[in-house]
């Protein structure tokens, strides 16, 4: 599927009741732009980017209006720049999108039970147990589009069908601030003539190796031998694939929301071939991570190094710990063994990041008979006690007391 711009959008116009499609996926639409705009009502309808300034610096968010210009997120700023040079650039508010989000999530929750929230702007609702009291699944989202209007100022999208992926392509389509009902009888009749992108896991090599075979539509890839797909694609893929042509989904609505991983990346304004400080920036971001989990609760037991190179070629690579934690100077040593164990010590590097997978409650997961890591949880509490008193910036390693040479994304 295309960027989202608005184009080939489509809705549905009358009351469509059918309990069978309960199925609900709402999506912010342009979220961090449009919370944006609501402290700058005078920049509606102009096309606005989000993001930093900086010469390595990308781009957050876009309005619709700049993304008829090509413009989307990630996208480095120069080059959104450079194909819509009149936009306005506004430097994004986390803190606004974290409070416009639990708002949005509340009136979901305010709906049905039944919420599973994906990140910050977008969730899928189970509907079907809501009709004696709110109605149809269509009359649920018009309620819930009309609410987050009345009560926040921002529009959503919604897709409305009988299953995940049918509900998710729903509310893609009617971006924006649209609402598509997708009954279940008339699943195959919206999805079949949809490009072969539409299904989840084509990326550009599944693409290429699907239109080789001369498949360009969802129908072509339901009406195509499944050993075919296989040979062509994959075992697992090509079953996915064929499964998905069908609408075939059964995967429901996941109540719980608990955080898969934690992490903190950094882009540097230059690349980098100093191996000392690559390595000074994945220790600040495994204490920020660390502080993170702590926060939380949580503990972690893999950890995943990521490093972008200058040509923006990206690596992950992990490890899984034989005991969980919430360490800094744990993360720390692990990932700095990873990175050393990769030779690019004086390879061009764009960006680095670090991340804890693998989560549990604190204490839930460790078998350990003693801590081995007793002298750095003491440290360690005693640095989270001094910044919850006097705040950030009081106690840092020594490590950190330098020039800063770097633009955190996080």
């Amino acid at each position: 599927m295309s960027k989202q711009d608005g184009s080939g959008r489509q809705v549905t116009t009358n009351f469509v009741d059918d309990g069978r499609a309960s199925i609900m996926h709402v999506d912010m639409d342009a979220f961090f732009a449009s919370v944006e705009l609501l402290e700058r009502p005078d920049l509606r309808g102009l096309p606005v980017i989000v993001g930093h300034r900086g010469a390595r610096s990308v781009v957050t968010a876009a309005t619709y209006e700049a993304r008829k210009y090509g413009v989307n997120s990630a996208m480095p700023m120069a080059l959104a720049l450079r194909r819509c040079p009149d936009a306005v650039v506004l430097e994004p508010h986390f803190d606004r999108y974290t409070h416009y989000s639990q708002q949005v999530m509340a009136i979901c929750d305010d709906l049905t039970p039944l919420v599973e929230r994906l990140g910050i702007d977008e969730a899928f609702l189970d509907v079907s147990g809501a009709r004696r009291l709110l109605g149809s699944p269509y009359e649920v989202a018009t309620l819930l589009r009309r609410r987050v209007w009345d009560e926040t100022g921002l529009r959503c999208s919604v897709g409305v069908a009988a299953t995940k992926f049918v509900a998710k392509l729903a509310s893609g389509l009617s971006k924006p601030d649209g609402l598509l009902v997708v009954p279940l009888a008339e699943t195959l009749q919206f999805l079949h003539p949809l490009p072969i992108s539409a299904l989840w896991g084509v990326g550009a090599k599944t693409e290429e190796h699907l239109v080789r075979l001369g498949l360009r539509t969802v129908a072509d890839v339901a009406h195509t031998p499944l050993v075919s797909l296989q040979k062509s694609v994959g075992v697992a893929t090509g079953t996915k694939l064929h499964e998905l042509s069908w609408a075939r989904d059964p995967r429901s609505v996941t109540v719980g929301g608990e955080e898969k991983s934690v992490g903190h990346e950094v882009t540097f304004e230059h690349d980098i071939t100093d191996a000392a400080v690559i390595r000074r920036e994945l220790l600040r971001m495994s204490d920020k991570v660390a502080v993170r989990l702590r926060r939380a609760q949580l503990e972690g037991r893999t950890v995943v190094l990521k490093l972008r190179f200058a040509d923006f070629s990206t690596i992950t690579r992990s490890r899984t710990l034989g005991e969980y934690t919430d360490l800094g100077q744990r993360i720390y040593d692990e990932v700095c063994e990873i990175y050393e164990g990769l030779g690019h010590q004086y390879s061009r590097i764009r960006l680095v990041g670090v991340r804890m997978e693998q989560l549990a409650p604190s204490g839930g997961g460790s078998t350990a008979l003693w801590d081995t890591d007793e002298g750095w949880r003491e440290a360690e509490s005693v640095m989270d006690a001094v910044t919850a008193r006097f705040g950030n910036g009081l106690v840092q390693r020594a490590a950190f007391v330098q020039k800063k040479q770097t633009r955190p994304d996080d």
